[in-house]
């Protein structure tokens, strides 16, 4: 049995104790988790404004960030009327990658469509009379000044 003591090891620039090394790893997976936090965060201010525009046009919000099993997730769903509404929220930074409303790519498109007949599957049936509706909210968060939200409906 070899024992090593600690002082000798840290002054040749290791670390004898093992207990170290789980911290050590905390610290590592904790610094890759904070962007992660910061998009969640990011993402759930710009929900937030969608849901405060939605309520201003006279909409219902139903729920927010339903899941559908591993099809994915619907950002809001509401009511405007009798119209069921999906809509998808993106926030991004003022001279992000690209603008927020450019998001929606075909595929995004297939799988919201997807998620809205699971909504239904689960909440009653049929569609409403007057259909179903997608619809895309943009945020773009300056670096000052109020965010500038944008609704388009129907675009999928």
């Amino acid at each position: 049995m070899t024992t090593t003591n600690t002082r000798e090891t840290e002054a040749a620039g290791t670390k004898a104790s093992g207990t170290d090394a789980p911290r050590r790893n905390a610290r590592r997976k904790n610094a890759a988790r904070q962007p992660a936090l910061a998009r969640n965060a990011l993402g759930a201010y710009g929900e937030g404004l969608a849901v405060r525009r939605l309520a201003e046009t006279g909409m219902t919000v139903l729920a927010r960030n339903w899941r559908c099993g591993r099809v994915g997730e619907i950002d809001i769903v509401a009511r405007d009327g009798d119209t069921l509404v999906i809509c998808e929220v993106k926030t991004r930074r003022e001279g992000a990658f690209q603008h927020p409303m450019a998001a929606v790519t075909p595929t995004k498109a297939d799988r919201l469509k997807r998620l809205a007949a699971c909504w239904l599957d689960r909440h009653g049936g049929p569609p409403p009379r007057t259909g179903v509706r997608i619809d895309l909210i943009g945020i773009v968060l300056p670096r000052r000044g109020a965010p500038v939200v944008t609704h388009a409906r129907g675009v999928a």
